[in-house]
């Protein structure tokens, strides 16, 4: 398997050709992060799948997803805007006060009147917000701190009116430095060559010990490591370096039957390793964030 992970790392080190545009997560993608957790233990100050509180519980999803939102209950309720019951959509954050001092508890709206949440008495699990015998009378309000309408085939674009910082999008560096850690290269000895990399940037003795490895070679003497990469991208790599077969029509809007990346999307669209957004785009250009690229991953392992 290490060398697997090795083969996608290097496919992508390579493959950086296709223009690239600002993108966010989509809501499903959100829920099915936040679902893969059910049955977690509830623990007071838990921030880990390990046992999560309410707050630790949401922050860690978001993140998951690329997104930041603050640590407590409390500094959640204060970030993003503020939405009425009635335009609650996937994805928001729903607050409620079970301790009748203010809001002390928090879950992530999934649709129909349902939340997920961590819950002190049964972990991680989905409640209804009209619950007569406990959530509705001790619901308080929404913020939506993730923008899923304007651009719903984006993957990494914070809601302008949230003071939450924007996720980084996964460079060659970052991946050269994820891929030493995971395959535990020597990164005591550096021997970098490329005219672009030198010891003022941070990923110096990562990108050395992987060049060193043999697993890439630079571009005309550059490694170009600021370059970002494209779910695209990354649909070729993880067919290429799986020599996955088999193919459905996956009917995205933005994926033309003539374009280059379209046999490689159906075949993993096939194998349920990517879907696409609600909207029905698949989003060819959208940005590959650092969390992302470890959750393709997590699915190859998996």
């Amino acid at each position: 398997m290490k060398r697997l992970i090795t083969l996608v790392m290097a496919s992508l080190l390579f493959f950086s050709f296709v223009p690239e545009f600002a993108s966010a997560n989509s809501p499903t993608s959100l829920v099915n992060t936040a679902k893969k957790y059910m049955g977690t233990p509830y623990r007071l100050g838990g921030t880990t799948p390990t046992a999560f509180d309410c707050s630790g519980f949401t922050q860690y999803v978001f993140k998951e997803e690329g997104l930041s939102i603050p640590r407590t209950t409390g500094q959640q309720i204060a970030v993003g805007t503020s939405i009425a019951k009635s335009n609650l959509e996937v994805g928001d954050l729903v607050f409620f006060n079970t301790s009748g001092r203010g809001v002390s508890h928090v879950g992530i709206y999934v649709g129909a009147n349902n939340f997920i949440h961590a819950s002190a008495s049964k972990g991680v699990m989905v409640s209804s917000l009209d619950d007569p015998y406990y959530w509705k009378s001790r619901y308080i309000g929404a913020r939506r701190v993730a923008n899923f309408t304007d651009n719903v085939s984006t993957e990494n674009k914070v809601a302008a009116s949230a003071p939450v910082k924007e996720i980084v999008y996964a460079t060659r560096g970052e991946i050269a430095q994820v891929l030493a850690e995971k395959l535990d290269l020597d990164m005591t000895t550096v021997n970098v060559t490329f005219k672009d990399v030198d010891e003022s940037n941070p990923h110096y003795k990562a990108i050395s010990a992987v060049a060193e490895a043999n697993i890439f070679s630079g571009d005309a003497g550059n490694f170009n490591p600021n370059k970002e990469l494209t779910r695209a991208q990354m649909a070729k790599v993880l067919v290429g370096a799986f020599e996955l077969r088999g193919s459905a029509i996956a009917k995205f809007s933005d994926v033309p039957a003539g374009h280059w990346a379209t046999e490689y999307i159906n075949i993993l669209f096939y194998h349920e390793i990517t879907t696409g957004y609600l909207d029905g785009t698949f989003g060819l250009s959208d940005k590959v964030s650092v969390g992302q690229l470890n959750k393709f991953i997590d699915r190859i392992n998996n």
